[in-house]
């Protein structure tokens, strides 16, 4: 079986506070780029890089599911900041996504692609496939519907989990690794609003998704942290 030696122990992840969250989607999507993914399953760890997410800015935004205002499906969107609001798409996979803003105003994080870093050997038996090279790491976690089935994520398991509590079994840490340069692009898989660059990547990462973002659209992260 494949083995990395850039894999790293959980235990030196630090869990996001809740006021990380409660921010415009734009700020806690490019920020979220080099945080991590954990799932604590028993003894075991799986924990995954993010890099490659898009915002959803709410109820004004047309691509987005809180357009349809505050439902039993969306409430997980309305709701706290810092939770997983999960949904099931084209009848075979799930999408992970975190909720933004204050209570009572939606936003949220959809979660494109990931870097396996611990736990690969179980990401690779949920994904039903077998690693030979580190050129095969992207087939683990790359693409929405992909890292969902390598951490075992689902609708009934995950939707409404406490992202930022290490009791909740999937949560989001930081383990001091810094994004220099991010990726900007338009978001993929959607038709409304379509043209808006709200999908962001960390450059360089091999595990980035779907259609390629030109290097042209690379933006310093002192940048970007100017913008709201």
């Amino acid at each position: 079986m494949l083995k990395r030696a850039s894999e790293v122990r959980a235990t030196t992840i630090r869990p996001l506070d809740r006021t990380f969250f409660a921010r415009s989607p734009r700020r806690v999507a490019r920020e979220l780029l080099g945080k991590i993914l954990v799932r604590d399953c028993g003894e075991r760890r799986l924990a995954a890089r993010i890099v490659e997410v898009e915002a959803y800015l709410g109820e004004n935004d047309p691509a987005a599911h809180a357009a349809a205002g505050n439902t039993a499906r969306t409430s997980v969107l309305f709701g706290p900041p810092g939770y997983a609001y999960v949904y099931f798409i084209y009848g075979n996979h799930y999408c992970l996504n975190v909720s933004c803003e204050s209570e009572g105003k939606a936003g949220s994080v959809l979660f494109r692609a990931l870097e396996p870093l611990e736990g690969i050997e179980e990401m690779a038996r949920a994904r039903g496939i077998a690693l030979q090279d580190p050129r095969d790491l992207p087939r683990l976690t790359s693409g929405p519907g992909r890292l969902a089935q390598a951490f075992g994520i689902t609708r009934s398991r995950d939707n409404g989990c406490d992202l930022t509590s290490l009791t909740s079994g999937l949560w989001i840490g930081e383990d001091g690794f810094r994004a220099k340069q991010i990726l900007i692009a338009t978001r993929i898989g959607i038709r409304k609003a379509a043209d808006q660059p709200l999908r962001y990547a960390l450059a360089g990462n091999a595990c980035i998704s779907g259609r390629k973002i030109p290097a042209g659209d690379l933006r310093p992260r002192r940048t970007l942290d100017e913008q709201v």
